[in-house]
């Protein structure tokens, strides 16, 4: 049975069989045979050709459910009860061993320049080897810091630890490939990205960032979660504004 969904995403993204082959990495009649036959293609193919269109993978293959919900459990590597039990020397490693992306949102993130003084030096080094660094720091004059500050119990001390962050990571930003940005969203988590790996600190109602748990995720092909949160991450980048 023909897949038509995948007929319809291909032409509602303005693609190309040829284009999409070109993207996953496949033989154009194979997209043809994904299209005409209904032959499910394999995990990361099915991930490449979805990001690409724009659509959920599991709305194109619906048979493959099962088979993403395992990939998405796998992708959770472990689980902190709080921040200050995730180990020092994961933060080191992940940093030092980001290539592509490092990719942070937090209100303030004071503790990563608590624990790394040279931090903003090591991100230029990164930004000069090549890799993408994109710094959200909530902006402090906004109506949900002062509010966060209010229920943390901290009042402005968050809108002053917002600008800290800021000062510290000055010496970074005029390097090419550093880019930081205020928000003005409300953060259900925190979240730190180093390539393939995301820790993901969620908020609790009236608890400071650092007594709440912390997921660490890698990525996996055709795993959702991983992918669910960086989604997320480039819905509050785009919303963001210049620091």
């Amino acid at each position: 049975m023909a897949n038509e969904r995948l007929r319809a995403a291909v032409s509602a993204s303005s693609a190309t069989i040829q284009s999409v082959a070109a993207q996953v990495g496949v033989d154009p009649k194979t997209v043809e045979r994904w299209i005409t036959t209904g032959r499910t293609p394999h995990r990361t193919h099915r991930w490449k050709a979805a990001t690409l269109l724009g659509v959920d993978e599991l709305y194109l293959w619906p048979a493959v459910a099962g088979q993403a919900e395992t990939a998405s459990a796998s992708e959770l590597v472990t689980y902190y009860p709080h921040r200050g039990v995730v180990p020092f020397d994961l933060w080191s490693s992940l940093i030092d061993n980001a290539v592509s992306h490092i990719e942070v949102l937090v209100y303030a993130g004071l503790f990563l320049f608590d624990g790394h003084p040279e931090l903003a030096d090591r991100l230029a080094r990164k930004a000069r080897a090549g890799a993408q660094v994109r710094i959200l720091l909530g902006d402090p004059a906004s109506e949900v810091i002062r509010q966060r500050g209010e229920e943390e119990g901290i009042g402005a001390d968050l809108a002053a630890r917002s600008r800290m962050t800021r000062r510290y990571l000055e010496p970074a930003m005029t390097t090419p490939g550093v880019e930081v940005r205020l928000h003005e969203t409300i953060l259900y988590n925190s979240l730190y990205r180093f390539d393939d790996d995301v820790l993901v600190n969620p908020h609790v109602l009236g608890a400071p960032a650092g007594q709440n748990p912390v997921l660490h995720f890698r990525y996996i092909p055709g795993g959702r979660s991983f992918r669910h949160y960086m989604k997320r991450f480039d819905y509050a980048w785009e919303r963001g504004t210049a620091a």
